[in-house]
């Protein structure tokens, strides 16, 4: 029997198998709503004080109770129903045994189940909500404007990573991906969704502009998909969210992934997913027993020297700053001592942004300076190392920013630099996040600072990053181009003004 959506007035059966709805499904009339959330006075807390919480991150919600009982998880995606052409993907790809997260969760989202999943970044979220929405939409054409599933992303970055990681699957299943987020063309997004785009993967404000354009409607949406809904709430995006939650299709199936479960979230939890499957893996990066967590009590005049020694390390590293002024001096203080670096804030536009971003992957850069902008939705193979040069002020900004190392099982660290004025802050915040840090009294030159984080002298001959051959050969055509348009447009101008003339 399938299972049944109820609230206090009326109760929808759920297609718990085969396809989503397709576009020609008839539209019910009620508005879906869960359980209403408990009223609270003034605004939810963030992180509420500092004591700890058992089997949860401080701050964290409760997880529903399931009520109707999870399918049973499975060790292969052979054993999956899903699309031959989408088991076929996953071979191509490499992929054969799912994570944990992945095993859970697909059985019960391929047969239409609402899932709450929590797990930090690296540990297969994408896949899991990815491949149950490609499986269950394959086979239908959305009409133009009006896609058929959404994934609601908080950032530019985030967005890209997804429609990157589930491009080959829905091109093995011939449905069309389109990616809506701000810093990028809305002519070119508004053209691709009046083309015709099965899946869109958007961040909350883009999406917004563009309903309000009248370029795409949300009511042939049958699964939506939240991914980090933490952040979004945190960034201010939950009455877009929720506002975007309320224009697609009232009996569609929801899946909501996030790194940590703060009272935001639950709001959304108790609002929108209707006897949800739970499934929690690796609630902190505290829990990650491959990544290791140090804490090195610097002195003020040292940090500037530790830091620049850390950065000229044989290897990748991402380092961590407050604000973009600082990652702006900071990354031409490198430059200047001979080390290839890169900043990455929100200051920057997004094709600065996103060549920045593939610079450091192929190692043209190796470290990048950043605000939090890169705490979430950028995933980099091998990055072995993460240094907090300003230790974050939340503990859930250090979990993320940390969460860019020892992912899908590889070895990591985190370092956090830490001036004795600090070191109280410090302190406060590891206990909320759980985690217990080797804590290091270092100083520059010194035989620990190398032995944790491989620091080691600069050259001091400065560098300057230039763009990659073939891009700048790209550029150079692309310019001449240009130009030779140009130049044929004045003739063309010139010969008419002769003409006129003449006249």
């Amino acid at each position: 029997m399938n299972p049944t959506r109820t609230n206090g007035r009326s109760s929808r059966p759920r297609r718990t198998g085969g396809p989503a709805f397709g576009p020609g499904a008839g539209s019910r009339q009620n508005a879906r709503f869960g359980s209403p959330a408990p009223s609270r006075s003034g605004n939810p807390s963030r992180s509420g004080g500092h004591g700890r919480r058992p089997a949860a991150v401080q701050g964290e919600f409760a997880l529903p109770e399931t009520i109707t009982p999870a399918l049973p998880a499975v060790e292969a995606f052979a054993d999956l129903d899903m699309p031959g052409p989408l088991l076929a993907a996953l071979t191509a790809q490499g992929v054969s045994v799912p994570f944990p997260i992945q095993g859970a969760t697909l059985p019960n989202t391929l047969a239409g189940r609402d899932v709450l999943g929590r797990g930090r970044t690296g540990s297969g979220k994408t896949l899991a909500f990815g491949l149950a929405l490609l499986a269950r939409t394959a086979g239908q054409r959305a009409e133009p404007g009006q896609p058929l599933a959404l994934i609601l992303v908080p950032t530019r970055e985030l967005a890209q990573q997804v429609t990157d990681a589930l491009t080959p699957y829905a091109r093995s299943v011939k449905l069309r991906m389109a990616t809506v987020v701000g810093g990028m063309s809305i002519g070119r997004q508004a053209s691709a969704l009046r083309g015709g785009a099965e899946v869109v993967v958007a961040t909350p404000g883009r999406l917004k502009d563009l309903i309000d354009r009248g370029e795409c409607r949300l009511n042939q949406v049958a699964i939506t998909v939240l991914d980090e809904a933490d952040q979004m709430a945190d960034m201010g995006f939950m009455p877009q969210v929720t506002a975007l939650l309320d224009q697609v299709r009232p009996e569609g199936q929801r899946m909501l992934f996030s790194a940590t479960l703060d009272r935001n979230v639950d709001r959304l939890v108790r609002r929108y997913l209707t006897d949800p499957v739970v499934h929690s893996v690796d609630p902190s990066a505290g829990a990650v027993t491959t990544m290791e967590h140090h804490v090195l009590h610097v002195h003020g005049a040292d940090k500037q020297w530790a830091t620049t020694q850390i950065a000229a390390r044989d290897g990748r590293v991402i380092m961590f700053l407050d604000t973009k002024h600082a990652v702006d001096r900071l990354t031409q203080d490198l430059l200047n001592s001979g080390v290839r670096a890169a900043a990455l804030h929100g200051g920057k536009s997004q094709p600065q942004r996103t060549r920045t971003l593939a610079q450091f992957k192929t190692g043209h850069v190796t470290v990048l300076v950043a605000t939090n902008v890169a705490a979430r939705g950028i995933h980099v193979d091998h990055l072995d190392l993460v240094v907090n040069v300003d230790p974050p002020t939340d503990h859930k900004d250090y979990l993320h920013r940390g969460g860019r190392t020892a992912r899908a099982g590889e070895s990591g660290s985190v370092v956090t630099l830490v001036t004795p004025h600090q070191r109280r802050d410090m302190t406060r915040l590891m206990t909320a996040a759980g985690i217990v840090p080797r804590t290091t009294q270092v100083r520059t030159g010194e035989e620990e600072l190398s032995r944790i984080t491989g620091a080691r002298t600069p050259s001091g001959i400065p560098v300057t990053i230039t763009a990659p051959v073939a891009e700048r050969r790209k550029r150079s055509v692309a310019s001449r181009g240009r130009r030779s348009s140009a130049s044929a447009a004045r003739r063309v101008s010139l010969r008419q003004s002769s003409l006129d003339t003449a006249a």
